[in-house]
């Protein structure tokens, strides 16, 4: 059994095969602070699930817009093209909640949030709060992580 968690305060994913760690990953998650509630720009806490893997056959460095691939391939010109973009890049991995109440269903759901482990730009900071409510990471990592998964496997996110 794989399971995904994810450490606020150290900015860090790891990933566990039964009790035993496989590898940890720098991460970002949002810079306004921990919650589940819509429209917060929060990293959500508790139990979740990867309900959904996106992106499996594309290159690194794509771009996705409403999860899906937009035809464009992340650099520098494109960047200074959109600055405004909330860049999601290479691989997503669609986070679900399963804990009613705190990131399940009403006004806390993660899956309704579209709340995401996803790529970002290489030049975005690992080990610092900033994104607006996913789980950043460099793509080369989110592409290994995506690739040692299954759809189903548990995310737990803690303070």
């Amino acid at each position: 059994m794989m399971l995904i968690v994810i450490s606020i305060a150290s900015q860090t994913l790891s990933l566990y095969k039964t009790d035993k760690k496989v590898c940890t990953f720098a991460i970002s998650s949002a810079l306004n602070g921990m919650g589940g509630e819509k429209n917060s720009g929060k990293t959500p806490l508790g139990r979740h699930i990867v309900r959904a893997k996106i992106g499996g056959n594309l290159p690194i460095h794509s771009v996705f817009v409403g999860r899906r691939p937009t035809g464009e391939i992340y650099s520098d010109a494109l960047a200074r093209d959109y600055p405004d973009r909330d860049w999601v890049l290479s691989r997503i991995l669609w986070l679900s909640g399963t804990e009613r109440g705190v990131n399940r269903l009403g006004q806390v759901d993660t899956m309704q949030r579209y709340i995401y482990i996803h790529g970002t730009p290489d030049s975005e900071p690992m080990g610092v709060a900033l994104s607006h409510g996913c789980i950043r990471m460099r793509n080369q990592d989110v592409m290994a992580l995506f690739d040692l998964i299954d759809v189903g496997t548990e995310v737990l996110i803690k303070a």
